[in-house]
């Protein structure tokens, strides 16, 4: 390959391996990394150093695991303030999760997973940890279900497929449940997830076009809590984020958030 096609080559593989650190928290090793992003223990050793040395990760105490650095944070402070969409939905979206005892994101897909681009959550929401520049995997929550679910057949199609082959063994549940939402979002254009990202916990999304270039975002509300009932919680839930949905559609209509 050419200099310049080896630079892409590492930029790219770089920005990969820091894009395995996900909402979660979790500090995450060689081995995790070779596991999330596909790349050779090598590669990954090569790049985890030199992003040690420029602070975009940094040692856990007492361990040889990595977490991100504050050069990372620096990037994500920096799209914070200056996109256009938080400031445009905040109020609507603490709104919204304050009137249902809820957290309220709105996110766009990243690849295989599902980045969010504003988070807001009642102050009863004590469990859910997540915020601005948060990453969830797409094939276990009810946003990322939600936003495939938008895109146009053959893309839609295709990103199941890229699902199903990341999930390995668990390829058969995951598009299972795939064509449950399908099925949900086409009867009531919501869907809802309980317990499979998180125990104990639910989600309930809807896709929305976003903004003068239309982008496909998803719209979610969620929380932890025993006894679910997914029939109220359709019934409760579902009108209200679906309204939530439009009005989003209509405050955003005239910004370019192309992410």
């Amino acid at each position: 390959m050419s200099e310049d096609a080896v630079t892409t080559q590492t930029v790219a593989r770089g920005l990969q391996v820091l894009r395995a650190f996900r909402a979660e928290s979790t500090p995450l090793g060689n081995a995790d990394l070779v596991r999330r992003t596909a790349l050779s223990k090598a590669t990954v050793s090569r790049i985890t150093t030199t992003l040690l040395g420029l602070g975009y990760v940094t040692r856990t105490p007492g361990s040889r695991k990595f977490q991100l650095g504050t050069r990372a944070l620096s990037l994500g402070h920096a799209y914070v303030a200056t996109s256009p969409v938080m400031p445009a939905v905040r109020g609507h979206l603490q709104a919204l999760a304050d009137r249902l005892d809820v957290s309220v994101a709105l996110a766009v897909g990243d690849g295989l997973d599902m980045l969010y681009l504003a988070y807001c959550k009642s102050a009863k929401i004590a469990t859910l940890h997540f915020g601005v520049g948060s990453v969830l995997p797409m094939a276990s929550t009810s946003i990322g279900r939600a936003w495939v679910w938008s895109l146009p057949s053959a893309e839609r199609q295709a990103r199941v497929n890229a699902l199903v082959a990341q999930a390995g063994s668990d390829g058969v549940t995951v598009r299972k449940r795939f064509i449950a939402a399908f099925t949900e979002l086409e009867c009531f254009g919501f869907c809802l997830s309980l317990g499979d990202y998180q125990r104990d916990a639910f989600g309930l999304a809807v896709p929305l076009a976003v903004g003068v270039h239309a982008t496909p975002m998803a719209l979610a509300c969620g929380a932890a809590a025993l006894g679910l009932e997914a029939d109220k919680l359709r019934r409760k839930l579902g009108p209200e984020v679906q309204r939530a949905a439009r009005e989003l559609t209509r405050i955003l209509a005239d910004i370019d958030c192309t992410p």
